[in-house]
């Protein structure tokens, strides 16, 4: 899946509150203050997409600069898809955090809101943890070769606009974007394909979530339009499911769509007390795919290959890859 990195202002994913701070979108924000973040979000993409680590380390707050591994990884780990790019600005959010302590949960309701929720222009941040100060939240697009958003967090120290978080994702996965995925979700619900269909309204949700910690309309749309497909016979929201292959059970942790050349394959990851042995390991994964689309055959439709990864706790792997027509 997509990289996503937060770093020191612990962003979370949240819904409407109504105890929301203070925010303002592009359009409202002061000329020279707007200007001003969105010259220092474009000099650090600059930066990003030139893999200076330093000049954006040297440009941090001073909390992130002290520990700038996770930003420093990130940065190297996009910089070959963002050489040589421009960014342009697509939005600037503005954030005012008022008060003594760090707040737990602080909602940012960004734009009008209408009496369902939010609107066409409309957006929900929501930080935790987040001390008191001047923020802002600048999402940039990349003319790369392949599509790209790149999103900074900012926090005014010093009179400056500073790097607070980085946040990279390409827009696209074996070549659609967020709205085919969404079509292709609503085509397999039609179907009754509902466990694919769900699998593709996750992907579609983060293809066109710029950053993890910001709800708008379409997102919410596509919530609202997915929840009642996710099942319960599949690892989601850190849950786990059991899959039996071979006469043993299998401890599924994970499943998403993944990009593998121009197809939309299927990843499952799955508990395993040791890897090292690669034989045992590679028949585990190909029982384990077997079973798997034997219980769920309308996953041959939805995906070209199926990925198992077995996964040891801690943290090693091994993956097996099997095309759909070499799965009998």
């Amino acid at each position: 899946m997509n990289l996503r990195i937060t770093l020191s202002l612990g962003l979370v994913l949240a819904t409407v509150s109504l105890h929301a701070q203070t925010c303002l979108t592009s359009e409202d924000i002061e000329a020279k203050t707007r200007s001003a973040l969105e010259t220092a979000s474009l000099r650090f993409f600059n930066m990003a997409a030139q893999g200076d680590v330093a000049g954006l380390k040297q440009n941090a707050i001073s909390s992130v600069a002290a520990d700038f591994g996770g930003i420093a990884g990130a940065v190297k780990n996009n910089q070959p898809n963002l050489a040589g790019s421009k960014g342009t600005v697509r939005a600037v959010f503005q954030l005012q955090a008022e008060g003594k302590d760090p707040i737990p949960r602080a909602e940012f309701l960004c734009g009008v809101f209408g009496k369902s929720g939010q609107t066409a222009n409309s957006a929900v941040i929501v930080l935790s943890n987040l001390p008191p100060g001047e923020y802002a939240v600048a999402i940039l697009d990349a003319d790369s070769k392949i599509p790209y958003s790149v999103s900074f967090v900012l926090q005014q120290e010093g009179g400056e606009w500073k790097l607070g978080g980085f946040y990279a994702k390409a827009t696209q996965v074996a070549g659609h974007d967020g709205q085919w995925f969404l079509d292709h979700a609503r085509d397999l619900k039609a179907k009754g394909k509902n466990r694919s269909a769900w699998l593709y309204y996750l992907e579609a949700r983060d293809l066109l979530s710029p950053v993890p910690f910001m709800s708008t309309l379409a997102t919410d749309k596509i919530y609202e339009e997915s929840q009642g497909l996710q099942p319960a016979d599949l690892p989601a929201n850190g849950s786990s499911a059991d899959l039996s292959a071979n006469g043993k059970t299998y401890r599924l942790t994970a499943i998403f769509p993944v990009a593998v050349d121009q197809d939309v394959d299927l990843v499952v990851k799955y508990q395993s007390a040791d890897v090292s042995n690669t034989n045992l390991a590679y028949q585990e994964n190909v029982a384990v795919i077997k079973a798997l689309v034997a219980k769920y055959p309308e996953f041959r439709d939805a995906f070209a290959a199926v990925i198992t990864r077995a996964t040891e706790p801690s943290g090693r792997d091994y993956g097996t890859l099997l095309a759909m027509k070499d799965i009998h």
